[in-house]
């Protein structure tokens, strides 16, 4: 928007969104738990007075005009947008799924040649397996070997699963060294 129209507005609420991302920057690789409260205290007060501002401004304009546009569609997706202060887990964008998601894009082509249509969900069920661990910084070799491994022996129970996904497997080998061996 800002590009096209050198609308002063627009760039203000870029510098805003500027500001969100200086403290997402500073707070990358902390827990859960510190992000949230970070973001509690320095992200939640600067999205409520941007929200405030879209509103007002919303009010001023032409209702068609395509900076209404952009605004009424960030007002109708606040949950969304702001999903980040609720959950720490969370990021701000979506840029980190969309990164670890393009290899999958960029090999579709190959899942044409999956021989059926089972072949081709079995092929998307081990990218996701693979990308999940990735994003955990799991060796998703290791990761996946342990995880058969333990649900052919029987050493894990239907019931247990849950603990075989990939940051809970994480947080295992984390609290017990001796069974990353």
């Amino acid at each position: 928007m800002y590009k096209t129209t050198q609308s002063p507005f627009a760039r203000e609420v870029i510098e805003r969104l500027q500001a969100i991302y200086a403290i997402e920057a500073e707070i990358r690789g902390s827990s859960a738990e510190q992000r949230l409260a970070t973001r509690g205290t320095r992200s939640a007060p600067l999205m409520e007075a941007l929200r405030t501002r879209l509103t007002a401004m919303v009010g001023q304009l032409f209702s068609q005009s395509k900076l209404a546009e952009a605004i009424n569609y960030a007002l109708n997706h606040w949950d969304g947008l702001t999903l980040f202060l609720r959950d720490g887990r969370v990021e701000v964008d979506s840029n980190t799924v969309e990164r670890s998601m393009r290899p999958i894009a960029m090999g579709r082509r190959n899942s044409l040649f999956s021989g059926s249509e089972g072949g081709a969900e079995s092929w998307a069920i081990l990218a996701s397996l693979v990308n999940t661990a990735k994003q955990h910084e799991l060796d998703p070799q290791a990761y996946l070997t342990d995880v058969l491994e333990r649900i052919v022996s029987g050493r894990t129970k239907s019931h247990q699963l849950h603990e075989l996904l990939a940051w809970n497997w994480k947080a295992a080998r984390r609290h017990t060294p001796q069974a990353a061996a």
